[in-house]
């Protein structure tokens, strides 16, 4: 049988639009359908961290432990809307069974194979695009604490963690000591990753993959999908205003809104929108040479941008859609200014969605029932660090080429049992 040629790709996020070149470059004939809002998903508004080391499942034990004392209301970054609480609540009950030690331990076996080289796949992709040398920087990152109890405490918890194949040390005095040009206090104590990494800016990388993307040929539609409906060759893709998209494949990679495509198909995705929320400076002083920074006391992560500085905090989970919450905003600002951060009075301020399945991996495979429909999303704070593995991943199963075994943990038929 002749191997389909036709491919579309429903989402325009870093996900979507890595897999588009992908498939562009390897000779499939690719369409991407995006939406057009930039700001509205988790690509545009992140912190732009390749994060290899983040091997630990979020289900476990130790985080239902520790979960009370992070909430909103006592000052911490976990919140839930109490409004959506149809979505969440569902949602909860699969990541309680989820945190079981079993399940847990395959969580973190799944997260090991995926985390396994995420700067390289990023390398390739940008080889692919043409792009920037600067674009991917691996430059490894800090984690910094402000009181000795907390360092000492951080510290501990650190060298009990997988990290996968990054590696961390104790920072020297003189690195901690770089900080007094940009905080009020310096760190008590902090450590040095190596073997992670940063982008230059998030919507420049999904800048640079788009603009390669139609230079190899690709075609983009900006449209909202209404439905997708298997046909005997193949899928229409039902745009909102009726036209209709001929696909003999299709990809969803709609994030925290790929649920709602599949739905209409029969498949229940315990899938929220668990947002983040970010403030972003052209007005600072944070030195190039100063890496992207996690307070981790204070649950705010700190990056400097070719645009910018950037500061994120916070977990809320909710319907992805919702309004923004701007005391969020308020609590970040007010974590800058008590760290001595220059900022704007007035930033930039951002609020998205990360797509996140109530295991904490991600959904990669095709349908069993529409074997012609396929799906990428629900890679929660991971999407940057994976989108480049994704795409080879996604390239590879359009090429028909064998998938290795442990592929099967992500099917998204995994939640039906």
């Amino acid at each position: 049988m002749r191997a389909p040629r036709r491919w579309a790709i429903v989402g325009g996020g870093l996900i979507g639009t890595a897999t588009a070149l992908r498939l562009q470059a390897a000779g499939l004939e690719t369409t991407l359908i995006d939406r057009g809002d930039a700001r509205r998903g988790a690509s545009f508004g992140n912190i732009g961290h390749i994060a290899a080391e983040q091997c630990e499942p979020m289900p476990s034990p130790a985080t239902l432990k520790s979960a009370f004392g992070r909430l909103f209301a006592f000052g911490g970054p976990l919140d839930f809307r109490a409004r959506d609480v149809a979505l969440w609540g569902p949602w909860a009950l699969r990541f309680l069974a989820a945190s079981r030690p079993v399940a847990a331990a395959h969580g973190a076996e799944v997260l090991a194979r995926l985390l396994d080289d995420p700067l390289g796949a990023w390398a390739r992709l940008a080889a692919l695009a043409e792009a920037p040398g600067d674009l991917i920087r691996p430059t490894g990152h800090a984690v910094v604490w402000s009181t000795p109890e907390a360092a000492r405490k951080g510290l501990e918890t650190w060298r009990g963690a997988r990290t996968g194949n990054a590696a961390f040390r104790p920072m020297e005095g003189e690195e901690l000591a770089a900080y007094d040009a940009v905080l009020n206090a310096r760190p008590a104590g902090g450590v040095r990753f190596t073997g992670t990494g940063q982008v230059s800016e998030p919507q420049r990388v999904r800048d640079a993959l788009s603009a390669a993307f139609t230079r190899q040929g690709g075609t983009v539609i900006q449209a909202d999908v209404r439905r997708l409906r298997p046909v005997a060759d193949g899928v229409d893709i039902i745009l909102e205003d009726g036209a209709v998209v001929d696909a003999e494949r299709v990809i969803v990679a709609a994030g925290a809104w790929s649920a709602e495509l599949l739905a209409p198909l029969g498949l229940t995705v315990p899938l929220i929108g668990e947002r983040g929320y970010s403030v972003q400076s052209a007005r600072h002083e944070w030195p190039e040479d100063l890496p992207l920074t996690v307070f981790e006391d204070r649950a705010l992560v700190v990056a400097r941008f070719s645009g910018g500085l950037r500061a994120s905090s916070h977990v809320e989970f909710g319907a992805p859609s919702a309004p923004p919450d701007p005391r969020k905003w308020r609590r970040i600002e007010a974590q800058l200014q008590a760290l001595g951060v220059v900022f704007a009075e007035t930033p930039d301020r951002w609020c998205g969605p990360r797509p996140t399945l109530a295991d904490y991996l991600p959904a990669i495979g095709r349908l069993q029932a529409h074997p012609a429909i396929h799906y990428a999303f629900g890679h929660q704070h991971l999407g940057l660090t994976l989108a480049a593995f994704t795409a080879e991943t996604m390239e590879g199963l359009a090429l028909g080429r064998p998938a290795p075994a442990w592929l099967d943990a992500l099917r998204i038929e995994r939640f039906a049992r």
